[in-house]
């Protein structure tokens, strides 16, 4: 597929609780236009075509597929749905933006790098916490050298109940269900945001340690997690905690998130992003004796969202990759595996070594 000098036309198959952060991003947005909903619940598909002003709905994505005028296909299904929807859309020559993360295995990782390769069509794989601005802000100034050699990179995710909006219980349960196969929503599926964060800051992983427990069966914390980087002596940790009754301020989901980088001749400290539990410039830089505070960055959650879906048609045009590419994904997708074997078996365990096999071994899982 040549990309078109005209405005890019965009389906969404599956319009879960999540498309409602994306469809801000196609509204007056010069480079690609949402003109198609796909989606298995009836009821769900007519609420936001009506809500969204969009005509043109099924109920077989096949028709989305086959659609000569649509350029891109999001998909925005269950992690495990993701490898064949994404495989036929690329060989039906579409560009396929697909929510996060890329996969449940290493195989449907991989057979959907081999479809990009096949297709005319590109693959990118969702991940707004990259363009969160306080985030981008803090990665030019780490690039800049703002606080010398990078030491130590610390995450901590905070899980409560209170704070939020109202979140549908059936959008919530899947995520959880997931916790029988091995995964589990703070590490697997929320934590996939911070371990992008971790490899996009930093660079690829050598080597993870951790320990994961469990909070009512199905949630995968406390835990705490650490890991080595492959070309620079920086050590990484992720600190996990559910507190059901913490009040956490939050338009979207009840995710105290704060990040710690270390230098040689400073630190920076980022104090939210989903939610917000303290009342703290967004991103402060301490060097030289200085504390400066940079509270004139956007911090609205959304703005990650709309950035990140606005940059694959920008990529597009302007023939470079996005963020984040399959490739990376991958990565990503065995880091996170890495951190749940280790922690399962007590060993340290390098994202390079990670297998289907050895996942289903360590965890126990069937075939």
């Amino acid at each position: 597929m040549s990309t078109p000098s005209r405005t890019f036309q965009v389906a969404m198959i599956g319009v879960g609780d999540i498309t409602a952060l994306h469809r801000p991003a196609y509204r007056d947005f010069e480079l690609a236009r949402l003109v198609a909903l796909c989606d298995v619940d009836e009821t769900l598909l007519a609420r936001r075509a009506a809500q969204w002003g969009i005509d043109r709905t099924c109920r077989d994505y096949a028709q989305i597929l086959e659609d000569p005028e649509i350029d891109i296909v999001e998909i925005n299904l269950p992690h495990h749905l993701h490898r064949q929807v994404v495989v036929e859309a690329l060989d039906a020559g579409k560009h396929v933006a697909c929510q996060k993360p890329i996969a449940t295995t290493v195989a449907d990782a991989q057979a959907m790098i081999e479809a990009e390769r096949r297709s005319p069509g590109r693959l990118r794989i969702l991940e707004n916490f990259v363009f969160y601005p306080p985030y981008v802000k803090a990665k030019e100034l780490l690039d800049a050298g703002a606080i010398g050699r990078p030491l130590t990179i610390r995450f901590k995710l905070g899980s409560s109940l209170f704070g939020s909006r109202w979140i549908p219980l059936k959008s919530e349960l899947w995520h959880l269900m997931e916790s029988e196969k091995g995964m589990g929503q703070a590490v697997f599926d929320d934590g996939y945001h911070k371990l992008s964060l971790a490899v996009h800051f930093i660079g690829p992983i050598e080597a993870v340690k951790g320990f994961i427990d469990r909070s009512f069966e199905f949630i995968d914390e406390p835990g705490q997690l650490i890991w080595r980087y492959r070309d620079s002596d920086t050590l990484g940790s992720f600190d996990l905690a559910f507190s059901p009754n913490l009040y956490t301020h939050s338009a979207y989901f009840p995710a105290d998130e704060r990040i710690d980088l270390v230098g040689t001749e400073g630190m920076m400290q980022l104090t939210g992003c989903t939610g917000r539990l303290v009342d703290e410039a967004p991103l402060i830089l301490v060097r030289g004796g200085q504390r400066i505070e940079l509270d004139d960055l956007e911090t609205d959650w959304q703005a990650s969202f709309t950035a990140g879906i606005r940059d694959f048609p920008r990529a597009l045009v302007e023939g470079r990759e996005t963020l984040i590419s399959a490739a990376r994904a991958l990565e990503l997708l065995k880091f996170a595996y890495a951190l749940i074997v280790a922690a399962r078996t007590g060993r340290e365990i390098r994202p390079d070594e990670v297998t289907d096999d050895l996942v289903r071994r360590e965890l126990e899982l069937s075939p």
